[in-house]
């Protein structure tokens, strides 16, 4: 039974190599798709916060311009 399994009525030594090939497929892609989320999610991060400390400056300004230095 389990070997039938395996050779897949004789079939088996042009199927396996196919399903290999595939699963390692989706792997390697798996892995580049993830690799090139991380590097876009730090860079967005990092704008989020060049965004905000330009935003937190400016609140700075204006707070100096409504309360003038004696």
């Amino acid at each position: 039974m389990t070997f039938e399994l395996l050779t897949l009525g004789g079939y088996g030594p042009y199927i396996w190599p196919a399903f290999i090939f595939t699963f390692a497929s989706f792997f390697i892609l798996y892995l580049k798709i993830k690799r090139e989320l991380n590097k876009q999610e730090l860079a967005f991060y990092k704008e989020i916060n060049t965004i905000k400390i330009k935003i937190i400056s400016k609140e700075k300004e204006v707070t100096k311009s409504f309360y003038p230095s004696a």
